[in-house]
């Protein structure tokens, strides 16, 4: 059962607004190779502010994503894309469809 997540805000730098949607779309395939991701999502909320959303069955998988390929090709990339560090929220699902 899916009763776990990450919410991820991202803010763009003025100017890369388009380099960070491409950076998300081009992350599938990472997220593709994850066995414990079981949802993973990419968004647009405004913008300049980007998220990703991610669902686990357990706290193991979670933490590999983590501690995964998107997570240290983001950080890597954060100086030159992002305005600020991304933050990163541990969810608790409640119910899940």
């Amino acid at each position: 059962m899916v009763k776990l997540a990450i919410l991820a805000r991202l803010e763009a730098k003025p100017g890369k607004e388009q380099d960070v949607a491409d950076f998300l779309k081009g992350a599938l395939p990472l997220a593709m190779e994850e066995t414990g991701t079981i949802n993973w999502f990419a968004l647009q909320i405004g913008p300049s502010t980007f998220g990703i959303f991610d669902a686990f069955e357990t706290q193991e998988g979670r933490g590999a994503h983590l501690g995964g390929e998107i997570a240290k090709a983001l950080m890597a990339s954060a100086p030159d894309l992002l305005a600020v560090d991304p933050v990163l929220e541990m969810v608790d699902l409640l119910a899940v469809k």
